[in-house]
């Protein structure tokens, strides 16, 4: 297994050799983003900022108005939070082609704490006018999407965890932007998810699949813009709708599936997530165990929601 931040820098390095108008702004992140061969191959275009996530942004906003495509990092709560001001007014608001990562998002992070723990960053992005925000949940659609990033016009942002991640996809799979990819097809409930909780809701789907309940399981890696004809799909063609994210229960995917869901395809839909609480320090294992983000709770959840 490889962790997607460790793909992601790879990715970048590879890209910087065909590709002379990218450059990477830091801030302080080589290790955490395997930037090194980046740093080692293209001094000239790597621009360290220190702990200064706000400086990296505007940076990175300055070399974007020249005519480069920058691509900036650092963890998905100083990114969202900390830079937040410069964000929105320098990149976002002037439409530059700045592509924004958040690494090490969501209680994933464990010993770091809560003030380390981005359960809000994807409200937050997706709330903000010309940003794609995207949540990769393997190292092949990292690598995807970072390709992706590179190769279109506009400001994105990107989250992904800490931790290895495992492959469940192809190198011949796609991901477009605004899509999905279904992996179990089914007709009792739609489970979707993103990111770092994909296996989780897939080992709990299997099971569930196994005792004869016949779910359907979605990743849902786009979460702005949305797929939605996958979502109208679940709401047309299963009983109801369940999310589960490494995020806030507010805003994220259970948020954006509710606010389509409400205007377009009325059907009940389940959040599973961080219920309007902070985090605490601990193993990935243990928090995940403390916050119901398990594979045996979604499967107690819709066994308990299964008429």
């Amino acid at each position: 297994m490889t962790a997607n931040r460790a793909v992601y820098g790879d990715t970048i390095w590879e890209l910087a050799k065909t590709n002379e108008k990218i450059v990477v702004v830091d801030s302080d992140c080589i290790g955490p983003l395997n930037y090194q061969k980046f740093v080692e191959d293209f001094p000239d275009r790597f621009f360290e900022c220190g702990i200064a996530e706000q400086d990296m942004v505007s940076t990175a906003a300055g070399l974007a108005s020249c005519g480069l495509t920058a691509f900036c990092a650092s963890f998905a709560v100083f990114v969202s939070m900390r830079a937040l001001d410069q964000v929105r007014n320098q990149v976002c608001y002037n439409n530059l082609n700045v592509k924004m990562i958040g690494t090490h998002c969501g209680i994933e992070t464990g010993y770091d704490g809560a003030t380390h723990q981005s359960i809000e960053d994807l409200a937050i992005m997706r709330a903000i006018p010309n940003l794609v925000v995207l949540a990769p949940s393997t190292p092949v659609m990292t690598e995807k999407l970072t390709r992706i990033m590179a190769e279109t016009y506009g400001p994105f942002y990107m989250r992904f965890g800490r931790n290895q991640n495992e492959e469940i996809y192809t190198p011949e799979d796609s991901f477009p932007i605004g899509g999905s990819k279904r992996i179990y097809d089914g007709d009792a409930v739609t489970v979707m998810t993103h990111g770092s909780l994909l296996p989780i809701a897939k080992k709990a789907v299997e099971e569930l699949r196994r005792e004869g309940v016949n779910a359907r399981l979605s990743d849902m890696y786009s979460l702005k813009p949305i797929d939605t004809e996958e979502i109208e799909a679940a709401a047309k063609e299963t009983a109801f709708i369940l999310t589960i994210e490494d995020h806030s229960i507010i805003g994220g995917l259970g948020g954006a599936v509710c606010e389509y869901t409400a205007e377009h395809c009325p059907c009940r839909v389940v959040r599973m997530g961080m219920n309007d609480s902070f985090g605490r320090a601990g193993t990935t294992a243990d928090l995940y165990r403390l916050y119901g983000l398990t594979a045996e709770e979604i499967v107690r959840k819709i066994r308990a929601l299964i008429p």
